[in-house]
């Protein structure tokens, strides 16, 4: 089992100066690279105090800097905001300066506000998304790139410079609907799953994965399919559960629509209930003990709803599990 950590960059009713967000932030991505943790998946966000990260490979080179062992996970670029050959660019750049400890995850993105103000439309969302993964790859893996599509339109263009990791760092994509789940497994590429979705809901889509994977002549083997989880950890359940709950209402009340979820009745409720992992350390390790066997969950990106639930992660949970 792999760990890493979604490393938000929440500013909750700005309470603090926003630089101090951003030191704190580097101070646990140190603490990150000494404890065991596989990578740090930094969050890309705009225009909402819910993350203030519009730029993973800034941020990335950054942490990079401050690190020797820990890898620097995007969780995700939104491709459909980037030009993708700037996007190849940035993160192969990103690759050289990090000794190789990239891992490119991409996202389509889903905040209508993000979309209207890059004026990109939504209607355009996916095929963007889809286009600019496509042109990533291919700018990393081709000597020069000819590409001509619906959107873009490149003729012998040499991208450099190329990434340090041959043929390319590893990479995922972020896909919650079936529809996304398909395209991925039909182009071979592996998928990033959570952190809004239920455990059963997870068990569901990679199994869907599985099967058309081996529908379009790919393979699960040597695969490793992160989900983010969102963790609540305290002394007792019952505090847990409380930061379990007030995490849930900060992530409704700045970011998640619970209709684009899909969510039916309490959608606080629904956190606490199905998606967070919350409880004590010996709790969270059972859970998380039997989400292994239950979820096909080898590699945990745990997304903490407070710093005392990431340092007891770190001090009581890692430990036991590594």
């Amino acid at each position: 089992m792999k760990f890493g950590i979604l490393q938000f960059f929440s500013w909750p009713e700005r309470r603090v100066p926003l630089p101090t967000v951003y030191q704190r932030a580097l101070q646990r991505i140190e603490i990150m690279d000494q404890t065991g943790y596989d990578a740090v998946w930094l969050t890309e966000h705009h225009f909402s105090d819910y993350s203030v990260c519009p730029s993973i490979p800034v941020m990335g080179t950054y942490a990079a800097a401050r690190t020797k062992n820990l890898r620097i996970g995007a969780a995700v670029t939104l491709a459909a905001f980037y030009h993708p050959l700037r996007l190849a660019e940035e993160l192969a750049l990103l690759d050289i300066l990090s000794g190789g400890r990239v891992n490119w995850g991409a996202g389509r993105g889903f905040d209508a506000k993000e979309f209207r103000t890059f004026k990109v439309p939504m209607q355009e969302s996916s095929t963007r998304f889809r286009e600019v993964v496509d042109i990533v790859v291919q700018a990393w893996t081709n000597e020069r790139l000819t590409y001509k599509s619906e959107i873009f339109s490149f003729e012998d263009v040499e991208v450099l410079p190329k990434p340090l990791q041959q043929p390319y760092p590893p990479m995922w994509v972020a896909a919650n609907s079936w529809d996304a789940i398909d395209w991925a497994a039909s182009a071979g590429y592996s998928i990033l799953m959570g952190p809004h979705a239920t455990s059963a809901e997870l068990s569901e889509k990679w199994d869907f994965y599985k099967e058309k994977l081996e529908h379009y002549g790919n393979s699960m083997e040597g695969r490793q399919l992160p989900m983010a989880r969102l963790l609540a950890i305290a002394a007792t359940d019952a505090a847990a559960a409380e930061v379990a709950r007030q995490g849930a209402q900060w992530l409704l009340k700045t970011y998640v629509d619970p209709k684009v979820l899909g969510v039916v009745g309490d959608p606080v409720q629904r956190y606490v209930d199905s998606v967070v992992i919350h409880g004590t350390p010996e709790r969270v390790i059972d859970q998380l003990t039997r989400l292994r066997e239950e979820i096909h969950l080898e590699y945990i990106i745990g997304a903490p709803l407070s710093h005392e639930s990431f340092m007891l992660f770190t001090e009581k949970v890692l430990p036991k599990l590594l």
